[in-house]
Order: structure tokens, then sequence, then C-alpha cells
């Protein structure tokens, strides 16, 4: 009897430990699958809001201009607030950016959705920018693919120091590749940015203007 009882002491604990074990981690399991994110087409000029692998929403847009493109890349939401304003309509979502103050925000020119007349940021009509505020937290991906020169018509620009970007991006991470930079790849052109492309003229019997123009976007490989 004394076996018995012991026995099925054992077997409680066990039973007890597993059903400890299994709900958690498959709570675990649900929540990594069904995380979120954002992604933005600029092509379309449509924002997803991502849970897992399904969207949960869909919202139309308004992306930069070929003057001031939008940036392309995955960021992380690093800021909200509601105190914004003005052309910022009702909501802010702050994105980590390295070469400018981006972000997701409303507007006061609702007719404007759908075209592409921001100076970078990602537009919304206050009552969407809202209710995606309230679905996303600080640490979000925001994944944003399109052209890297506004709607994609114009030509590259030339570059020189203090440029920003995502151009100034590639022309790093090409310069780095070639052992002629050691910086960071931010976007940012600044007199490290100048110095290795010095050098890299140099390199080409080019004349050290310390700039990018089409000649040097051939040599670097970024046009053909």
């Amino acid at each position: 009897m004394k076996i018995q009882l012991q026995g099925s002491k054992f077997l409680y604990i066990i039973m007890f430990v597993l059903l400890l074990i299994f709900p958690f981690s498959e709570v675990h399991s649900e929540q990594s699958h069904k995380k979120m994110y954002i992604k933005i087409d600029l092509w379309t000029k449509e924002l997803y809001l991502f849970e897992g692998e399904k969207v949960v929403k869909k919202y139309i847009i308004s992306p930069g201009s070929e003057e001031m493109p939008t940036p392309i890349g995955i960021f992380t939401v690093t800021e909200k607030s509601k105190s914004w304003g003005g052309g910022f309509g009702t909501r802010w979502i702050g994105l980590n950016v390295p070469w400018g103050t981006y972000g997701i925000h409303g507007t006061n020119k609702p007719w404007l959705i759908g075209k592409n007349v921001s100076s970078g940021c990602i537009r919304m009509r206050n009552k969407d920018v809202e209710e995606l505020y309230e679905s996303v937290s600080e640490g979000i991906t925001v994944q944003i693919d399109g052209p890297i020169t506004g709607i994609g018509k114009g030509e590259l620009k030339n570059l020189s120091l203090g440029s920003k970007g995502n151009l100034v991006q590639i022309v790093q991470q090409r310069l780095k590749l070639m052992g002629f930079y050691n910086g960071p790849v931010n976007g940012i052109y600044d007199k490290e940015t100048e110095n290795a492309v010095e050098k890299f003229q140099v390199s080409h019997d080019l004349p050290m203007t310390g700039g990018i123009m089409i000649r040097e976007y051939i040599l670097l490989g970024i046009l053909e």
C-alpha cells in the first residue's frame, strides 16, 4: 500500500511538471510565430502590419519625393508620441534612421495621401496612424522597400561632404569592401568618407575631388 501511494505521488509530480512545461512552451512558440512587424512598400504606397506571416492591417501612405526620398532598409521603432501636431498629425512613430529624423506620422492634408509628397517620412491619415499607434510598441521592426531615389525615375545624385541617405550608405559599403573605408556604414558623408573617396580616386587616376559623380558610381560598380 505504501509503495502504491509513493508511486501515485511520483506520477502526480510528473504530471504536474509536464503541465507546467508544455503550456508555457506552446505559448512561447505561438508568440514567437506571431511576432509583429511593419512592412512598407514604397512602390505601391502601402503599409502592412504583420502578425507572424499574416497581414492584420493594410494602409495607404504617402512616401517621400524624388528630391527627399524615404529611407529604405530595416529599422526599429524607437519613439512614440502624441504631441507633435501640425503637419505631423495626431501621432508620431519614430524610427532609428542613422542620418536623420524620420518616422511614421499623421497629416493635416489627408487629400495628399497616396502621393509622393513627404520630406522622407511616411504619412498616414490620422485615423489610420492612431490605430497603428495602438497596435505597435517600441522595438518593433519596420522594413521599408522601394527605390533609393524617391519615385525611382531620377538619376543618381552627385554626393559630397554633408550628403546623407541610402546612396551614401551604398558608397560607404563599396569603399569598405574595397579596403578604402573603415568607418560606419551610416549614410552620413563625413570627413572620413571623403578621405576614403579621395584614396579611391587616386588609385584610379581620377581628380582628387572627394566627391562622387557618375564616373565614381561606375568604378564602384553601382552603375554600369
